[in-house]
């Protein structure tokens, strides 16, 4: 049975003291891995961004919103990724009807 392809919004918030070259770093990391096992449909960063709670004491963090379509185990899979990722402070990836 072939596995249906759904569509997926994916944020992050990456940590405001990393800098701009390992901010960007991180950023190519998952739209890269996003490319090779999804259809990527858009990357909007947001850039740096007030939170409306501290996390981490940090007041600010690096949005970027990811669209793309992807069989059902990528997004697990992305998920486990953000969760050892150095400098990712929150994530969250959803199914979009």
């Amino acid at each position: 049975m072939a596995q249906i392809e759904a569509k997926y919004e994916s944020i992050f918030i990456l940590d405001p003291t990393l800098g701009e070259e390992t901010t960007q770093e991180l950023v190519n990391k998952f739209k890269s891995l996003a490319e090779a096992n999804a259809t990527l449909v858009n990357v909007d960063e947001w850039g740096k961004r007030r939170m409306a709670y501290p996390i981490n004491d940090h007041p600010e963090g690096y949005y970027t919103l990811m669209t793309f379509t992807s069989k059902p185990d990528f997004p697990a899979e992305l998920n486990r990724i953000y969760k050892i990722t150095d400098g990712v402070m929150r994530y969250l990836v959803i199914a979009v009807e």
